[in-house]
């Protein structure tokens, strides 16, 4: 780890001088909640076990509280910012607060769904506090857009984190959840408090980690195909999968072949497959002619999720 001024991190008067000097107000619309507190921040990059040759991408850094701590442990830092004000201020707060490390520094001032390249060399991690609304999404934008990053730590809210960690069987369990594994071994990694924030958010936050698969999920599907299964199987999940299945697989008897093929029950729900098992059956798709609609989903890496039970999280 590098040595840094003892105070080079963001408090809660620095957090709130800064937003005044720039005319900034947390808003609504793009989920934004600054940490304030450092020690919150030290224990993220702790958790996400920053190593000294990581290059780590932040998403969202905001007025940079993160990204300072990130600065301390990695060897790189590169922040995706959105919001214009933010973008064209934080190169200016990483040189001031953290001057010996500034030229381990690079922001892209771009909308996170955009991106495709990365500056300097390839991520190894993602460490980021994402905003509520596009949590989901963006998180698996990224593991699919950038496949060298091995680790990665995001905060979002309790109920998303607990939908993105959720196992077979549990309640929650559901499209972000068989999405995110289909990349990662993802578990909660621990929970965040409202008071460390400003402004303090109506609910609880928790931390995720995920660990990229070191060998892919054995299939001969796809990603968009095992995906779509995952989309239809979930967008009337209190259906048995013979019923949900049938608009992809072009009726209920084929999705019923189906199933059969991949050694799955057609009366059994989504809720209760793994990723392989989404595999298997996706493997086993009837050929028949049929529209390409039915893949629109994956218009893009990492597509929403249907409306209703599986939401993305957006704090509702």
């Amino acid at each position: 780890m590098s040595t840094t001024e003892p105070d080079a991190l963001l408090g809660p008067a620095d957090i709130r001088e800064l937003a005044a000097k720039l005319g900034v107000r947390p808003t609504k619309q793009r989920g934004q909640n600054f940490v304030i507190d450092a020690n919150t921040v030290r224990r993220i990059v702790r958790t996400a076990e920053v190593r000294p040759d990581d290059v780590v991408v932040e998403v969202g850094p905001g007025l940079g509280s993160l990204t300072l701590a990130l600065l301390e442990a990695a060897d790189r830092v590169v922040a995706v910012e959105i919001d214009d004000v933010l973008a064209a201020a934080l190169p200016a707060t990483v040189q001031a607060r953290m001057p010996g490390r500034a030229d381990r520094f690079s922001l892209v001032h771009s909308d996170a769904m955009l991106v495709t390249e990365l500056p300097g060399p390839p991520p190894t991690a993602l460490v980021a506090n994402l905003p509520y609304n596009v949590a989901v999404p963006v998180l698996l934008t990224m593991l699919e857009r950038f496949p060298t990053i091995e680790r990665t730590l995001v905060m979002v809210q309790a109920e998303v984190a607990d939908r993105l960690a959720a196992r077979p069987g549990n309640k929650v369990y559901g499209v972000p959840s068989v999405k995110a594994n289909w990349y990662a071994d993802v578990k909660r990694a621990g929970s965040i408090g409202r008071t460390v924030f400003w402004p303090a958010p109506n609910v609880d936050s928790g931390l995720v980690s995920l660990v990229r698969r070191t060998e892919p999920i054995a299939t001969t599907a796809s990603r968009a195909e095992v995906f779509a299964v995952v989309d239809a199987a979930f967008a009337q999940r209190r259906k048995t999968l013979r019923a949900a299945l049938a608009g992809w697989a072009g009726s209920a008897p084929a999705a019923e072949a189906a199933l059969v093929a991949a050694g799955i029950s057609p009366k059994t729900r989504g809720e209760a497959l793994t990723v392989e098992e989404f595999a298997a059956i996706a493997e086993n798709k009837p050929v028949v002619d049929e529209p390409a609609a039915d893949s629109s989903s994956e218009s893009r890496p990492g597509a929403d999720e249907p409306a209703g039970n599986e939401s993305t999280g957006s704090g509702e």
